[in-house]
């Protein structure tokens, strides 16, 4: 027996936290009748599982695929009611016809590094702020920061929706007008990196995702994708599992 979120995780549908609000919406049917107990527990032999009125069952091959997400689209799945491009728009425009869902997500004028997958269980492990996964972005800016401000940077601030702090912050580049600076977190809000910047009074103009655990974006351009080998999923879940244990007898 396994917990409903973690077989419609293990069928590719979505992730295990997606499956959540799935359930907890009425969406999903166990053996024809509408579930919405979190916890409930389903046999993979004998259960039939209904999504969206779509029987689903657990995948048997995993993919992971990372992706230069390009400015100017959706981190989501389908037709946008305002008409804006989606990732389903880029999937068409780059032939990606793999069976496949964001694990994390980036605003529309963010670009970088996305990582694709049908693993619903990989992608909890990657977007859940329990295990710590970095996510390193470079950043332009608006404006040079001094060093008083990089240090009230480094300490955190109270934003509308609670406090916020970095994991780092370092300044690459400083120009006339503008700063290029590398900033690495492991969660947060909605255009929590916008926000941040913004209550220190500089404004992003540009956001790139570069890098998620030790998967980099290096080597794509904006639009392009490759596949994961399994090995360098096997590293990074690895390294995240020791780094949990470390952390658990701190």
């Amino acid at each position: 027996m396994i917990r409903l979120n973690r077989y419609i995780a293990e069928s590719g549908y979505c992730s295990r936290r997606k499956a959540d609000e799935l359930i907890k919406d009425g969406r999903v049917r166990v053996n024809s009748g509408v579930v919405r107990e979190l916890g409930l527990k389903v046999d993979p032999e004998k259960d039939i599982v209904e999504v969206e009125g779509k029987q689903i069952k657990p995948f048997k091959r995993v993919v992971y695929i990372r992706l230069y997400k390009p400015r100017g689209y959706l981190t989501a799945l389908g037709k946008d009611k305002f008409g804006k491009k989606t990732l389903t728009d880029l999937f068409r425009e780059i032939n990606l016809r793999e069976k496949v869902f964001p694990a994390g997500r980036l605003d529309f004028d963010s670009e970088g590094l996305l990582i694709l997958t049908n693993d619903g269980n990989f992608a909890h492990r990657l977007t859940h702020p329990r295990f710590k996964v970095d996510k390193v972005y470079h950043l332009k800016v608006d404006r040079v920061i001094d060093q008083e401000t990089l240090e009230k940077m480094r300490e955190g601030i109270e934003l509308e929706d609670g406090f916020f702090k970095l994991d780092s912050i370092r300044i690459m580049k400083v120009e006339k007008d503008f700063t290029w600076v590398e900033a690495v977190i492991h969660s947060g809000k909605k255009r929590i990196l916008r926000r941040f910047f913004k209550a220190f009074n500089h404004t992003v103009l540009r956001l790139v995702r570069v890098k998620i655990g030790d998967i980099s974006v290096k080597g794509l351009r904006p639009g392009e994708y490759s596949y994961i080998p399994q090995s360098q999923i096997d590293r990074l879940l690895k390294k995240e599992g020791e780094d949990e244990k470390r952390d658990s007898f701190k």
